[in-house]
């Protein structure tokens, strides 16, 4: 293993209590959400490596890059060379894997999951506790590898404890393992609070005329392009603003408009000031497969920032927001404007004061403890002797 090099940003040194080992098939600096509130958490527990999937560049050897990020949390990067096969790049994987571990010292650890594709390379590790956190129905986005469906199969079957992120996934993936947890994503409400008052508007967004309606998130194939350009086109007067990264579609065949702004990709903590100068929030989402499971995190920020909130009818949306008045549904152009214009014209103080009642118990900390409550019943269930890290509950110690 001597031709693999691991390129270390900082320099550390590591408790040997107990870890954590993530492997995410999402980047920690793409866009901030589930895996980077829940870990960051984790963190504060025991220590986290959060292994990313591979960068590919001109290379003749194989290297892991290591970055410190929040509060010490380790992001692992393999860098493989360009043009290496499937077979090969999993190989790598493996080795760099190994490599790594040996010289942390890393053997007691909880290995957690967000893609079972890792089973791949990671399958040969002996974990404490294996744990499947499902965010979402990988397997319905485009470009998934077909071999997916029989992975995650894998991974229910080596799972301890498994948490489905939202209602619909709960429901598609309780019948297939034992021990299956409900819980939706949460809200950072103090930061999405902030929206609710004055706040400068940023320099991209300043010369936008009102009324505006906003959204932040991956635009992808779950947008709903052709429901955007028919907004556009029957409301000139609105100017709809969509804050995020393209990704998985071409950016040259998103809808085009006078009144339809690309603002690209913006950090986490920029979004309450975009945010704060919208009028309307919008969640334009496609009715296809890549969203019949989605639990959108948006949802209860856009309520915390105390924006008005127009979706289509995604079934978490819908129950519970759509169903309590939190949120209007509307599932075509037409009804999608009117429901606009109805936000616009409102002035209702019980509607802010039924959202601020519903996500008040809602936070990640929240979130956080109760999966993490649920972990260490599982470690108790196998019998595990050492658990380790910290009951964030009551504060004691385990280690």
């Amino acid at each position: 293993m001597s031709e693999h090099h691991i390129i270390v940003l900082e320099q550390f040194t590591l408790p040997k209590s107990g870890s954590v080992l993530c492997f995410c098939h999402l980047r920690w600096n793409f866009v901030y959400q589930r895996p980077q509130h829940l870990l960051s958490r984790c963190q504060n527990v025991c220590e986290v490596y959060f292994w990313e999937e591979p960068l590919y560049k001109p290379a003749d050897s194989a290297e892991l890059r290591i970055e410190s990020v929040d509060r010490g949390l380790r992001v692992l990067t393999p860098i493989l060379p360009e043009g290496i096969g499937k077979s090969a790049s999993v190989d790598l994987q493996r080795k760099l894997l190994d490599q790594y571990l040996q010289r942390e010292g890393i053997s007691r650890f909880i290995s957690w999951y967000y893609t079972p594709m890792a089973l791949e390379f990671s399958c040969h590790l002996s974990p404490l506790l294996t744990v499947y956190d499902c965010m979402d129905e990988l397997s319905a986005f485009q470009g998934a590898p077909p071999e997916l469906i029989g992975m995650e199969n894998r991974l229910f079957a080596r799972a301890d404890v498994v948490f489905a992120g939202g209602p619909s996934l709960y429901d598609a993936k309780r019948l297939q393992h034992e021990n299956v947890h409900l819980f939706p994503s949460s809200i950072d409400r103090e930061h999405f609070s902030s929206a609710r008052g004055p706040l400068p508007d940023p320099d991209d967004q300043a010369s936008i005329p009102h009324p505006r309606i906003g959204f932040f998130g991956v635009l992808d194939e779950r947008l709903d392009q052709q429901l955007l350009a028919a907004m556009a086109e029957r409301t000139p007067n609105l100017h709809f603003i969509l804050v995020g990264p393209v990704a998985k579609i071409n950016p040259n065949q998103l809808p085009q408009a006078a009144n339809i702004h690309y603002l690209g990709q913006k950090t986490y903590a920029e979004l309450p000031q975009y945010l704060a100068n919208w009028d309307v929030a919008m969640l334009p989402f496609a009715q296809n497969s890549s969203t019949r499971f989605i639990s959108p995190t948006k949802t209860p920020e856009y309520l915390a920032a105390g924006k008005p909130v127009v979706s289509t009818p995604i079934r978490d949306v819908l129950r519970p927001y759509g169903e309590r008045g939190l949120v209007e549904i509307a599932g075509d152009a037409d009804t999608f404007s009117r429901a606009i214009d109805c936000c616009l014209h409102r002035n209702d103080d019980q509607w802010l004061q039924s959202v601020d009642q519903f996500i008040g118990e809602m936070s990640w900390d929240r979130t956080f403890a109760g999966m993490w409550s649920e972990i260490e019943r599982s470690m108790l269930q196998r019998n595990v002797p050492n658990r380790i890290g910290t009951n964030v509950e009551c504060g004691e110690s385990y280690v």
